[in-house]
């Protein structure tokens, strides 16, 4: 078997940079780098710890995208910029610093000759949820510090599992099906899609996910498993199933609103039409030398360029 199909996150990767490291890394110019640097000390991580054939850094195209705004306007809404003078209420707050370091992030990634993917319209999620689908060779590792992504773990056609780094690399967990049904109380046949179906129920304020009121995660986790799945259970409460108390019924009923959307909401989008700037085989030297070292001179990446030139399986 060969190496898995690393698919980053890699907004929430360098965004847990940014806030990791500290703010005193900066070039010449002043400009921080310290999200530059973490970011590409996370994928030579990557290519040292898990050894990845293949590897594609996913993007946001829109990380608020309209069609689950359409559907539910407090989507993300509580990130959303307020609106002042001549700002923009669709605009995330990003922290200043970190913005100029996108580009950066992005020329590296071109000058090493690691493939990026995005779609036009969608979310990082959407495009990881693509990739991983569409994959009927290789194992997949989806890399990421979002929980969200646990809804894609599998078994078949090729295993697709979560490395979850939300506390770090050092603590960063390997779950598949059977870590996400042991750790959630969820089916461990159908654990990616069973833990879409328990957050839409749950919900998730971070989100701006209202959930169903009254009903947290153990319940919801207890429902999708002894019903098999979202629309299986509002089928069995709107037939006033015996096996849904009264109560667990009035709850549904007053958030039907909220359920006929949230499906659409939570679960990635496999049908995003993915971009992708060039083969996704993880290089063994450098796709431009010349320009991996002015970048690194320019913006100060010495020793982060170093250990990410080391990493490559050709070095």
């Amino acid at each position: 078997m060969t190496g898995p199909l690393a698919l980053l996150d890699s907004a929430s990767l360098y965004f847990r940079s940014f806030f990791a490291l500290p703010d005193s890394m900066r070039a010449a110019d002043g400009t921080q780098v310290n999200a530059v640097r973490g970011f590409a000390d996370t994928i030579a991580r990557i290519l040292t710890d898990r050894r990845p054939a293949r590897l594609v850094c996913c993007l946001d195209a829109d990380w608020r995208p309209k069609f689950r705004t359409d559907l539910l306007p407090s989507y993300k809404a509580h990130r959303v910029a307020e609106e002042t003078g001549g700002g923009s209420p669709d605009v995330e707050e990003v922290p200043d610093t970190l913005t100029p370091q996108v580009p950066i992030i992005l020329d590296l990634l071109a000058a090493f000759g690691f493939a990026t993917a995005e779609a036009a319209g969608y979310e990082a999620d959407d495009v990881i949820g693509a990739l991983a689908t569409r994959e009927k060779t290789d194992p997949v590792e989806v890399i990421t510090g979002d929980r969200d992504l646990f809804q894609l773990v599998r078994s078949e056609p090729t295993p697709a599992s979560v490395v979850y780094v939300g506390k770090g690399w050092a603590k960063a967990e390997v779950l598949g099906p059977a870590e996400i049904a042991e750790r959630y109380g969820l089916p461990r046949e159908t654990a990616g899609p069973a833990y879409a179906d328990m957050a839409a129920l749950r919900g998730d304020p971070s989100d701006g996910l209202p959930g169903v009121a009254g009903i947290g995660e153990k319940t919801a986790a207890k429902l999708i498993t002894q019903f098999g799945s979202l629309e299986a259970l509002l089928a069995a409460s709107a037939a006033s199933d015996s096996r849904v108390p009264l109560k667990t019924r009035l709850r549904l009923s007053e958030a039907a609103g909220y359920l006929a959307v949230a499906p659409t909401v939570v679960r990635v989008a496999v049908d995003a039409p993915v971009e992708q700037s060039r083969p996704d085989t993880v290089p063994t030297a450098p796709a431009d030398p010349a320009r991996v070292a002015e970048l690194a001179e320019r913006w100060n990446l010495g020793n982060s360029v170093e250990r990410l030139l080391k990493a490559l399986p050709g070095a």
